[in-house]
């Protein structure tokens, strides 16, 4: 994930403006915008649909049919838990139950310190050492329920190193 920076009506129709004459430009200018700030602003729905001549519905229809898109910042960290069969097989759906019960939190949601955003996703292509989890930009493999509680400690602890 990229750092997220704060968006501005000018940012936010800079991307816009870079992408709306490609064929089906709904799509790139949608992640050029998560990409550079992190999250498509919901305020932004209706200046891409006007953008496009598309309706805001339809905008607002692709951000919520794509579990990637989201409409909120993330935490500082986001980690990925791959819900694929292949992973399934080998304990992804008990190390996401915990994943959940540890953090607090369900999918597409974030901890209540703003460290943590988890996400579901469906395949990272590490199908042979599963259970796959991605945090930020790392693909982890053979994540046992143990070894996430260390992961997300060293992210908590990296930034209490950082401030403190």
């Amino acid at each position: 994930m990229s750092e997220s920076r704060e968006w501005t009506p000018q940012s936010i129709q800079a991307e816009i403006d870079a992408l709306k004459h490609q064929p089906g430009a709904l799509l790139p200018i949608l992640h050029a915008i998560q990409d550079r700030f992190g999250f498509i602003p919901e305020a932004t729905v209706a200046t891409i649909a006007e953008a496009l001549g598309q309706t805001r519905a339809e905008v607002h229809g692709v951000i919520s049919f794509y579990h990637h898109f989201r409409t909120t910042p993330p935490g500082r960290h986001v980690v990925q838990i791959c819900r694929a069969e292949a992973c399934q097989a080998v304990g992804a759906r008990r190390l996401e139950a915990h994943a959940k019960a540890r953090l607090g939190i369900d999918f597409h949601h974030t901890t209540a310190d703003r460290e943590i955003t988890l996400e579901a996703v469906y395949c990272l292509g590490n199908c042979a050492c599963g259970p796959t989890v991605r945090v930020d930009d790392r693909v982890l493999g053979r994540v046992t329920p143990e070894r996430f509680d260390t992961l997300t400690d060293e992210l908590r602890t990296r930034l209490l190193k950082v401030v403190g």
